[in-house]
């Protein structure tokens, strides 16, 4: 080890070495912990632990928004935000909550499929759930499922399919919004379906839709093609059923109550 160098020239080079080292938050806060550290009478251990909880904060914090900022998220709605009483019976809500205390299930490469008529809040559910995936920093993404299937294409055309499956298993948990809205196309259908053979039993998919499984004709070409990916789908899975009347035509008729009642 080199001697150290005087006080002085110490303070004047330590911020190099910091920033060497990508030490950020240290570097920013070294010298108010120092002054804390010697009003306070801390060892040497304590002062350095201090620094380094710091450090490993806002490498959490910073890693946090990342994820966040990696999921594109269309907007941001905790799971205790929402209002279940009435549209989810009690098993099955607490079934979801233990979905956000714990990130073993994708591990396992388990699904989650949110069944339940328009409005009724199951995408508020979906991203409540990667929310709490993320806080257990656990990478995500979310895609509209028109959207996800228009990239696959575009995969396909370019001959990148199996790349582009490949990138999306950076995300341990990827949601896919209102499959429904795929239509019944060859082309649309199959990328699909090899996303979902892709994943089985490697990565988890949280699926929301408007139609049973009854109705998923729709959306496959082929009866063959849609029982297989419902197979797939279903053999390590939790299906939540949501029901009750559309959250936003609610809002839509107090809105026009309280209009008819203002004077005027």
């Amino acid at each position: 080890m080199s001697s150290v160098p005087r006080p002085q020239a110490a303070e004047a080079a330590l911020p190099i070495l910091l920033r060497q080292l990508r030490l950020a938050r240290i570097s920013s806060h070294w010298q108010s912990l120092a002054s804390q550290a010697e009003a306070e009478g801390w060892s040497h251990s304590q002062f350095l632990y201090a620094l380094c909880e710091q450090e490993v904060e806002q490498r959490q914090q910073a890693r946090q928004q990342r994820l966040l900022r990696a999921a594109q998220l269309p907007w941001s709605k905790a799971l205790a935000d929402y209002d279940h009483s009435g549209r989810i019976e009690a098993g099955p809500w607490q079934e979801l909550e233990g979905l956000t205390h714990q990130s073993d299930w994708l591990q396992r490469g388990e699904n989650v499929l949110l069944f339940g008529p328009s409005g009724v809040g199951k995408t508020h559910l979906a991203i409540g759930i990667v929310l709490a995936q993320i806080g257990l920093d656990q990478p995500c993404r979310f895609y509209p499922a028109t959207a996800l299937v228009q990239e696959l294409q575009k995969a396909r055309a370019e001959y990148n399919l199996p790349q582009a499956l490949e990138r999306l298993d950076r995300y341990p948990l990827l949601l896919i919004d209102d499959i429904g809205y795929v239509r019944r196309d060859e082309q649309e259908s199959s990328v699909l379906f090899e996303l979902i053979c892709h994943r089985y039993e490697r990565r988890s998919l949280l699926i929301t839709a408007n139609q049973p499984f009854t109705a998923w004709d729709e959306i496959f070409p082929s009866s063959s093609m849609t029982v297989a990916a419902v197979d797939r789908l279903v053999h390590h899975c939790h299906i939540i059923e949501i029901s009750g009347d559309s959250h936003r035509r609610a809002d839509a008729d107090r809105r026009a109550g309280r209009r008819r009642k203002e004077p005027g």
